[in-house]
């Protein structure tokens, strides 16, 4: 009998992780399927670039069906896990549909997949209810970390005639911890060919004591931007943001005052893991560093942005 090998999340991690196991196990050996909540791979770096150029969030330079990209022998699902039973080795899974040979369900709306392995590669999500004031001034901030996101951000910078910039983050950890400095430097070459640079101030606000979490990168990065007369506050850890005021504070007591605020939302892990109680209090998976299994689980391993292992979250 094959084994049942289930891989939650059609990210960079799951992905790669299904067709890894596609080409290393033969038939006989595991039955593989990856269940995805859309069905489609967005490229995620991509969405740093939307606020400066027209590409479109469906691009087929940003977004491709999962299932174009995997091996031919890797089952896709689209669906919504909403339960994790770890005690039977089950998913509960929501509007499912696809190929369901393991389930027997044939597009039940919602079905139970039982496994033998799992493999969760769920990611992280953004939660601004976490930073006081960001839910409640949606709209009136901006970032670049979901297609949505990027567009309304776009729209800002084409309607902004100068003023304070502010760019920081809302916590730590976060997807893709270049992205923000990437952006400051984005930012101010597209300010410079609009002529809108002498008019605009650019402040970046991080929160370790230096401006990017490599030293060695941060030694090449602050003089660049000192160069490019942008000002830079290390030590900035946000406490809260005031939109009607247009001020954002710190923990160490500063307020910064803006015109257009550029913050990376707070992240967690995913939403499923939290309520299956799998994971901590942010809902990262406590991982095994050497095996990645999950701690304290059996036959159930987490990888990528979704583990609380100390290194980037970057796919």
């Amino acid at each position: 009998m094959p084994q049942h090998i289930l891989i939650v999340g059609g990210g960079v991690g799951g992905t790669i992780a299904a067709n890894l196991l596609a080409r290393s196990l033969r038939h006989h050996e595991a039955e593989i399927t990856l269940i995805d909540s859309t069905g489609k791979h967005a490229y995620m770096p991509g969405w740093l670039y939307l606020p400066f150029n027209h590409v479109g969030a469906e691009s087929d330079q940003l977004i491709r069906p999962e299932h174009d990209l995997l091996n031919n022998r890797v089952h896709l699902v689209t669906g919504e896990v909403h339960k994790i039973d770890a005690p039977n080795r089950e998913l509960h899974v929501r509007h499912s549909r696809g190929l369901d040979e393991i389930a027997g369900t044939g597009g039940a709306s919602e079905a139970v997949y039982p496994y033998d392995y799992l493999v969760l590669a769920t990611g992280a999500r953004l939660v601004p209810s976490d930073l006081p004031g960001l839910a409640e001034g949606e709209g009136k901030w901006h970032h670049f970390y979901s297609a949505e996101g990027s567009l309304q951000l776009r729209q800002a910078l084409n309607t902004f005639e100068g003023g304070r910039i502010v760019i920081t983050v809302g916590g730590i950890p976060y997807r893709c911890p270049p992205a923000p400095l990437e952006f400051t430097f984005l930012l101010d070459e597209w300010l410079r060919k609009r002529g809108l640079r002498d008019r605009t101030e650019i402040h970046y606000l991080y929160p370790l004591p230096r401006v990017f979490p490599i030293e060695s990168v941060a030694e090449v990065a602050a003089p660049l931007l000192e160069e490019r007369n942008v000002e830079s506050t290390i030590f900035f850890n946000t406490e809260a943001v005031d939109t009607e005021r247009k001020i954002i504070s710190s923990l160490e007591g500063e307020e910064i005052p803006y015109d257009l605020l550029v913050l990376v939302p707070p992240h967690r892990g995913a939403k499923v893991i939290e309520e299956s109680g799998l994971g901590d209090a942010q809902g990262w998976l406590p991982t095994d560093r050497a095996t990645l299994e999950v701690k304290g689980q059996q036959h159930i391993y987490a990888l990528g942005d979704a583990t609380d292992l100390p290194v980037s979250k970057s796919g």
